[in-house]
Parts: structure tokens; C-alpha cells; sequence
């Protein structure tokens, strides 16, 4: 269950420095000190703020405790993850597949910003999640078509910029159209990014955050990927006009965006406790993407000719990565895209000693259940067949969550209050 070292007096395994490790990534991702450093100017006339994703109302409740005045508005957050705000309202609705509080709320974030002036200003927050909790149809579509697509994308195992892409053309607030429907008030958004590369137009598909992506460039992504789109969503998407403001819409002329948190940021914490800790670290990437039981391998790979050939890292040694994997859901198991990695993870290091290894997913929920990820080390496979579980069949029948849970090696931090996605960290001892 990973080795002992000593820790300021104290024995500490390789479990509890990855813990030590998710913490640090957690603790950098805190927007609170971000957003002192750059609040904006108080505006002639009112500050309202408008905001969804996983991590929004926490943000919310610090941006209130910074501004230091009443400010007017309300945000959208999934079911448990609220927080008290004195007089920003907080919605819950669900995730990953919306339902009729989010198509509500998304209609009360349109009210907030409606009849606005040029003396007003628009604080948006903005968090991972987002998409899924602002359900807005365009015309010819309801939340129930809505919720088809998004299980049809979730199952899809198209990368997050693919999924956003389509979204935003059958949306009424994506794409920038919230900050739209806001003007001529000055819309400036917080982002907290969950997304590869952190562009804060994908990040909860971007309701105050405009791109370039066009429906013809959904419909090529559609083809390219095989997405099965349902029926009444791809007639819909085959009619619907260009309607989403682009980037260089006059109406976005003073609006500023500002991404606050991101993976990379949380990965450079996290190396720098586990150099504190003594432990060497190296970060491949923050913007890793594909199949989660395909990156999986490739990290695999790496640790093995790290433990064995001493390239092209010498243990000992962490890998830390971010981004965010998919999963091409092939059955109905339990669990989400990290556990699906750290599945395939311990069926490729199985047998190979000295190598731990954490994968989670930093707002603290990881798919369908209430762990954020789960732990793997050399005897994780082993364990799992001596508890009656077949790794490999677990794996082919996307059941991470039940193989981990019968070995008692779930990560459950609870939720976090934010939201940079993916978190994974491999310690390779000699």
C-alpha cells in the first residue's frame, strides 16, 4: 500500500503524499487570491454578478467578501456544492445531464442582466461544469433534447473542445450569448479553467466568453468523430442559423476576461511539494486529452522505463499531468474518466514495484458516483482478483468505481470548491 519515509519525524506512505500533492494543486486552484489582485474599478451604477460551473458558488462568496459593498445577482452550482453568499442567490441544479432547475436558472441569469446600462457592470463567474448547467435550447428544441445530447456527447468519447463546439450551436447562452444580452453593460469574467490549453471560451462552453467556431465546423466535427447525434438535435443543428456573436462583436468591445486558475497552475504547486518533500517531480503536460484507458498506457509506459532503464526520469521520482480524458462508454458501469485511467493504470503496472500513483478529478467528483478518483499501486490488479473482481472484464465494462471500491482504494476528498480538471500523480521509487 506504498512505501513508509520519513516525514518531519513522522511515517508518511506514498498514499498520503499524493494526497499531500492533490491538496497543494486544491489549495493553488483557490480563486480568492486571484481575484484580490484584480478586482475591477466600482462602476458608476450597479455591479451585478451571473455565474455557473462546480466551483461557482464558493467564487461567489469570496468575490462578495472582497468587494466589500452589496452587489446584486445569482449563480448556478451543481446539487451539494452550494455555499453561503449574503446576497447573491445560489441555484443547484444537476450534472452531468441537466434537468429543470438548470433550464430555470439559466432563464433567471438572462433576467439578471436584462435592461442594463452603459454605467452598469456584469461580474461573471465562471467554473467547469457550466455547460450542463445552463440547459438553453434554441427555438425548435426543449430540455429534453437537450438532455439526450448531452448523454450522447458524455458517451461519445469526443475530446471537451469537440463537445463545446456542438453545444453551443443549439444553445441560447453559450457562445458568448449571455455577455450579449448584457450590453451595453461592461462584462468582465472571472474563469476558473477545466479545460486543455485553458481557453476560457470552452470553459462551461463559454456563455460570456465568444469564439470562432462556426455550425459548419460543428457539423465537420460531428462527422469526423462519428458522434451520434439524436434525431431531433441533428435536424435542428442542420436548420439553425448562424446566430452566436463572434469575438470581434462591437457588443464585446470592453468586456475583459481574466482566467484565474488553471491545470498548469495547480501541477507547478503540486511539484513544488513534492520537491519540498524531497522527492523530485516532473510535469509532462496540462493539457493531456484521448481515451483516458489510452493515456493510461502511455503513462504506464513511462513509469516502467523509469523504474527499470532510469529513463527518461531517474527515480526517485513524481509524474505529475493534467487535462482531461474521455471515455467511450461501451456499457453502464460505475465510476468516471479517472478511475477509468487509474483501471487501465494498474493493469499496466501490475507487478511493477516501487510505483504509486493518484488520478482525480480536483472539484472532487469523478462520474456517476461520490469519489473524486481512486489510488493505484504494484498490487492493485492482485488485490482486485483476490476481492472476485476481473480488472480486465471491470475495464471492458467501464466499472472502474465497483474494482476499486471492493479493494478499498477510492479517493473521496469531497467536493472542493473548484475545478482545473484532471489531476494525476505517479511516485516512482527506486
Amino acid at each position: 500500500m506504498g512505501e513508509y519515509f520519513k516525514l518531519f519525524g513522522a511515517l508518511m506512505t506514498d498514499h498520503d503524499l499524493l494526497r499531500t500533492l492533490f491538496d497543494a494543486a486544491i489549495e493553488a486552484a483557490d480563486p480568492s487570491a486571484a481575484l484580490a489582485k484584480i478586482l475591477p474599478p466600482k462602476p458608476k451604477g450597479r455591479t451585478v454578478v451571473v455565474g455557473a460551473g462546480k466551483g461557482v458558488a464558493q467564487l461567489a462568496a469570496a468575490f462578495e467578501m472582497l468587494w466589500g459593498e452589496r452587489v446584486d445577482g445569482v449563480v448556478v452550482t451543481r446539487y451539494g456544492y452550494s455555499a453561503r453568499c449574503k446576497h447573491i442567490t445560489v441555484r443547484e441544479a444537476a450534472h452531468p445531464v441537466p434537468d429543470d432547475a438548470g433550464y430555470m436558472a439559466a432563464r433567471v441569469l438572462f433576467a439578471a442582466v436584462s435592461n442594463l446600462t452603459a454605467d452598469d457592470l456584469v461580474v461573471a463567474l465562471i467554473t467547469g461544469g457550466g455547460s450542463a448547467l445552463l440547459p438553453a435550447p434554441i427555438d425548435g428544441l426543449d430540455l429534453s433534447d437537450e438532455q439526450d445530447l448531452n448523454a450522447a456527447l458524455l458517451a461519445s468519447g469526443a475530446p471537451i473542445g469537440v463537445m463545446n463546439m456542438i453545444r453551443k450551436q443549439i444553445s441560447t447562452i453559450k457562445g458568448g450569448r449571455l455577455a450579449a444580452a448584457a450590453y451595453p453593460a461592461q462584462v468582465i469574467s472571472f474563469v476558473v479553467s477545466d479545460v486543455p490549453g485553458d481557453d476560457p471560451a470552452q470553459v462551461a462552453s463559454g456563455p460570456t466568453v465568444a469564439d470562432w467556431t462556426t455550425r459548419e465546423q460543428a457539423l465537420c466535427a460531428i462527422e469526423n468523430y462519428g458522434i451520434k447525434l439524436p434525431q431531433r438535435v441533428a435536424a435542428a443543428l442542420q436548420r439553425a442559423p448562424e446566430t452566436a456573436p463572434l469575438p470581434d462583436d462591437p457588443r464585446f468591445a470592453r468586456n475583459k476576461v481574466y482566467v484565474i486558475a488553471s491545470a498548469q497552475k495547480s501541477l507547478e504547486a503540486a511539484a513544488k511539494r513534492a520537491r519540498d518533500h524531497g522527492l523530485d517531480a516532473v510535469i509532462l503536460s496540462d493539457a493531456i486529452e484521448g481515451e483516458a484507458r489510452d493515456v493510461a498506457k502511455v503513462h504506464g509506459a513511462i513509469a516502467r522505463a523509469v523504474k527499470t532503464r532510469h529513463h527518461p526520469f531517474v527515480p526517485p521520482v513524481v509524474i505529475l499531468s493534467g487535462g482531461e480524458t474521455t471515455v467511450t462508454l461501451c456499457h453502464k458501469g460505475k465510476g468516471g474518466r479517472n478511475g477509468e485511467f487509474q483501471l487501465a493504470l494498474a493493469l499496466e503496472l501490475d507487478g511493477v514495484d516501487g510505483v504509486t500513483a493518484l488520478a482525480a478529478d480536483t472539484d472532487g467528483i469523478d462520474g456517476s458516483e461520490t469519489n473524486a478518483g481512486a489510488f493505484v499501486d504494484t498490487t492493485s490488479a492482485s488485490r482486485m482478483r483476490q476481492a472476485g473482481i476481473d480488472p480486465f472484464a471491470a475495464l471492458a465494462q467501464n466499472d472502474s468505481w465497483s474494482a476499486f471500491n471492493a479493494v478499498e482504494d477510492l479517493f473521496e476528498p469531497g467536493p472542493t470548491g473548484t475545478n482545473v480538471n484532471d489531476f494525476r500523480a505517479i511516485i516512482i521509487r527506486d
